[in-house]
């Protein structure tokens, strides 16, 4: 065979020369931004340019700080095409880990958008890499106090728009993404072209999330979160139609682009789904979804109500997927596979609420506290194991590497069941399991019923301290708009009674008018236990 190195660049190459018309739309206030591939080329190219005018160079790191638009999609590929390493920087991080990760990613140019600016101006002291900032607008009356500021319309237009890649091994780095940690400090990932390029040709695939040239892709989630999924790059790939959110989304601004714009295909977590119930429920507005084909939903289980109330309210397949910055991100996908075609109706939505089946090109293990391998039969819980050509084999400049990637097998933390016909149930994280007189209770079961109760809109169980026990499970509540004030404890209990074990059964309910959220949306138990460390049940 050829040794033909695969390369991010290539996408864009591909998609300029086959669908030089297809569109990428942002949001930008009440209207829409329109180019074309053709466009991003051009763009792209101009970006390259300029940013080797400011001294970037070929492994130099380029952090982006943004929201999801076609200036940030530049980047996607300007970046890694002139050999330097995209860092796509977690708007949400608390100040200690923003200035931790740049520092230690050595980000010598950080692009950055307008209203994020000022996150970035007291800190600016603190960078140690940092060179130049780039604003990411054509405002030209835009002021900062950030240093060697400049406007990113004003770089482009005096840059020359000819492509001329580096020419690059393809283990080479293209993007750099930092976990969202709960504990510790982020630890940093990197993306070779190689991985990401195979990632996205799985993508692809008909039986995974099956991007196509006909499609219309929003994707809701951020584009500086582990790789945003892979989307801009598998989109460009096949050809498809991109929607971007713009600055600071919503759920009404997504329900319209929905609309507007025809989207066939969204990306997102439990939260925005849950989110955008909610929103039209109390809105009583409708819009057309007709053009849905799925809904993919990952970053922490989604709930068989929810997977239920989407196509029972308005007709729409939401999907699951896992996976994890460490992957690229996906390791699996919840396709139906013709042999199971025969279950009851119950059963497929059972089935619905697994994580799916791992996508081709990987290779899983289910293992217990020992290391050794547990059978897939459907029972047996134990951590999974990863390895394959878009999983990384190590934290970037960690020591904590050694403690996840063992023997060519990365240790994800995940405690699940794996059935017959390889369908992954997540059980828990390792560090949110419930310990209970020396038994495992997994919080995720225990919050996936209690959300199927119709006066509930999130549900996050978490361990408290027991003298007796060790620790005991506490329910933390959020009701509805329709339930607030009248939803109570024993409503919730006797809703789940008969699904657990008494010993699962939840110690007590907690009311609260919100779940903590961290950077990316998942629940952040960590803040939970916190508040509740010395909570005493009520009898």
């Amino acid at each position: 065979m050829m040794d033909y190195p695969l390369l991010v660049h290539q996408f864009l190459e591909r998609t300029s020369v086959y669908f030089p018309n297809k569109e990428i739309i942002t949001r930008e206030g009440d209207g829409v931004h329109r180019y074309t591939y053709a466009d991003l080329m051009k763009r792209s190219s101009r970006l390259s340019n300029a940013l080797a005018g400011l001294g970037v160079g070929a492994g130099d790191r380029v952090g982006t700080f943004a929201w999801n638009h076609y200036r940030h999609l530049e980047a996607y590929f300007g970046v890694p095409s002139m050999g330097a390493v995209l860092h796509t920087i977690n708007i949400r991080l608390f100040t200690e880990d923003l200035v931790y990760i740049i520092n230690h990613a050595g980000d010598k140019v950080i692009l950055v958008d307008p209203d994020l600016a000022p996150l970035l101006e007291p800190l600016a002291s603190q960078f140690e890499s940092v060179e130049h900032f780039v604003i990411m607008t054509d405002d030209r009356s835009f002021t900062t106090t950030l240093p060697s500021a400049h406007n990113y319309e004003d770089l482009l237009e005096g840059a020359s728009d000819g492509y001329s890649p580096v020419k690059l091994d393809e283990n080479s780095p293209a993007g750099l993404c930092y976990t969202s940690a709960t504990t510790g400090r982020p630890k940093g990932v990197i993306y070779s072209h190689r991985g990401v390029v195979l990632h996205s040709m799985m993508e692809a695939q008909a039986d995974t999330i099956g991007f196509r040239e006909r499609d219309v892709v929003l994707p809701v989630v951020p584009m500086f979160h582990a790789n945003c999924w892979g989307v801009p790059y598998t989109s460009a790939m096949v050809g498809a139609n991109q929607v971007l959110t713009g600055i600071r989304p919503d759920p009404e601004a997504i329900c319209r682009l929905f609309e507007s714009e025809k989207v066939t295909l969204s990306l997102g977590v439990p939260t925005i789904w849950v989110g955008i119930l909610d929103y039209l429920e109390r809105s009583g507005k409708t819009y057309d979804f007709s053009s849905l084909r799925e809904i993919a939903s990952g970053g922490s289980a989604v709930p068989i109500s929810l997977i239920q109330a989407y196509k029972e309210k308005l007709n729409i397949d939401l999907v699951q997927a896992y996976g994890m910055t460490e992957a690229t991100p996906v390791i699996s996908y919840n396709r139906r596979t013709s042999g199971l075609d025969s279950m009851s109706e119950g059963e497929k939505l059972q089935l619905a609420g697994t994580q799916g089946a791992m996508v081709p090109g990987l290779e899983m293990r289910l293992v217990d506290d020992e290391g050794n391998d547990l059978s897939w039969d459907g029972e047996q819980r134990g951590e999974l194991l990863f390895k394959g050509p878009w999983i990384a084999d190590s934290y970037y400049n960690d020591p904590r590497s050694s403690e996840t990637f063992i023997d060519g097998w990365y240790h994800s933390g995940d405690i699940a069941s794996v059935d017959a016909n390889g369908y992954i149930q997540i059980g828990d994280r390792v560090k949110d399991m419930v310990k209970s007189g020396g038994e495992w209770i997994s919080s995720v079961d225990l919050e996936t019923a209690i959300i199927a109760h119709p006066g509930v809109l999130e549900a996050a169980v978490i361990a408290i301290p027991h003298e007796r026990w060790v620790e005991r499970p506490l329910a933390c509540v959020v009701a509805n708009a329709e339930s607030q004030g009248k939803l109570q404890k024993d409503d919730v209990l006797d809703f789940i009674r008969d699904k657990f074990a008494s010993w699962w059964m939840p110690d007590d309910v907690v009311f609260i008018d919100e779940i903590p959220k961290t950077s990316v949306g998942k629940f952040d138990k960590k803040v939970l236990r916190e508040r509740y460390q010395d909570y005493q049940a009520q009898s």
